[in-house]
C-alpha cells in the first residue's frame, strides 16, 4: 500500500500550504512509473510512483524537469518534492493540464532557445537517467570524447554484458576508434532535454509545448534533433521553425546517424534483439561514410 497521507502532508510542507486530496486519479501511459493526479478541488499535483530502489531516478528527474523550467523557454513541469516511504519512491510534479492544440512551430522556436543556453564543458553535473538505463554525464572539455566514453562505448558495454557480442561489438569498436572524422564542426555544449521523443512533448490547454521525462545534458544539439526524426512524430513546422531559428550545420545527415546510435544500442539493451539490426546496421553505414 502506498503512504498517501504522507506524500499529501509532503505536499503541504514543500507548497507552503495545508494539502487534503479530495481525489485520486489514476493516469496511465507510463512505460516505467504509474502515474496519479491528487486533487483537493482547488489544486492538482502529479504523482509519480515506483520502487525505492529508483529514487535516485525520480531526484535525476527532478534536477533535469528544474533546470529546463528554469530557463524559460519551454514549458516542463517543476517538481514539488520528492521522497521514499513504505518501499515506494515518489516525485511531485507540478499539474500541467494538457491537450491543446499542437503547435509544431512554436515547439521547434521554443527548443532552439533551450538549446542557446550553454555551458564550458559537455556533460550534466550528475549522472542520470534514459528511460530506465542508467546515464554517465561526467563533465568532459571535447564533444568526441564525451560521445565515445559515455555514450557509445557505455552502451555498447551493456549490449555486450547482455549478450550481444560477436559482429555488433566487433563492428563497434571499429566506429569508436574512427568516428571522430565524422564529426567536422565545433559545436556549442547546448542544454538538450535528451530524450526527446514525441511521447515526451505535448501541449497545454493553450497551444504551448511541454515537455517532460528528460535526461538532461550539455550536448551537441544536433543530438536531440536527430532523435526527434529517429521515431517520428514532428511535424515540417516544428523544423523549419528550429532551423529559421539555428540553422543546422552541413553534415547534420550523417551526423545524425552516429546520434541516434546510442538511442538504438539503448533500446536493445532495454527492450531486447529487436534492435540489434538496427544499431548494426547504422554502425555499419557509418563505417562505409569513413570507407570501412
Amino acid at each position: 500500500m502506498i503512504d498517501w497521507n504522507h506524500i499529501s502532508h509532503h505536499i503541504g510542507e514543500q507548497s507552503g500550504k495545508t494539502f487534503t486530496p479530495l481525489y485520486n486519479q489514476s493516469i496511465g501511459g507510463g512505460c516505467i512509473s504509474s502515474s496519479h493526479c491528487l486533487s483537493d478541488g482547488e489544486r492538482k499535483f502529479f504523482v509519480k510512483i515506483n520502487g525505492a530502489d529508483l529514487f535516485e531516478m525520480f531526484e535525476a528527474e527532478a534536477a533535469g524537469l528544474k533546470r529546463i523550467a528554469d530557463t524559460a523557454t519551454i514549458n516542463a513541469p517543476r517538481p514539488i518534492c520528492s521522497g521514499v516511504v513504505d518501499r515506494h519512491a515518489y516525485l511531485v510534479l507540478e499539474y500541467i493540464a494538457l491537450g491543446g492544440r499542437p503547435n509544431g512551430h512554436q515547439a521547434g522556436a521554443c527548443l532552439a532557445a533551450l538549446h542557446s543556453h550553454t555551458a564550458a564543458q559537455f556533460g550534466w553535473g550528475q549522472d542520470n537517467y534514459i528511460g530506465s538505463t542508467p546515464q554517465p554525464n561526467n563533465w568532459c572539455d571535447r564533444w568526441v570524447d564525451f560521445w565515445r566514453q559515455r555514450r557509445l562505448a557505455f552502451q555498447l558495454q551493456l549490449a555486450a554484458k547482455r549478450g550481444y557480442r560477436g559482429r555488433l561489438q566487433q563492428r563497434g569498436e571499429q566506429l569508436l576508434d574512427l568516428f571522430p572524422a565524422l564529426i567536422d564542426h565545433n559545436p556549442p555544449p547546448s542544454l538538450i532535454h535528451g530524450d526527446l521523443w514525441s511521447g515526451n512533448l505535448s501541449y497545454n490547454v493553450s497551444g504551448e509545448p511541454v515537455i517532460y521525462d528528460p535526461a538532461i545534458y550539455f550536448a551537441d544539439r544536433e543530438a536531440e534533433l536527430a532523435m526527434t526524426e529517429l521515431f517520428g512524430g514532428f511535424p515540417e513546422s516544428f523544423y523549419r521553425a528550429y532551423n529559421n531559428a539555428w540553422p543546422l550545420e552541413r553534415g547534420y545527415a550523417v551526423r545524425k546517424v552516429l546520434y541516434n546510435l546510442y538511442h538504438l544500442l539503448n533500446h536493445l539493451n532495454l527492450f531486447g534483439g529487436g534492435y540489434a539490426g538496427q544499431a548494426l546496421h547504422s554502425i555499419d553505414h557509418l563505417l562505409a561514410e569513413l570507407g570501412h
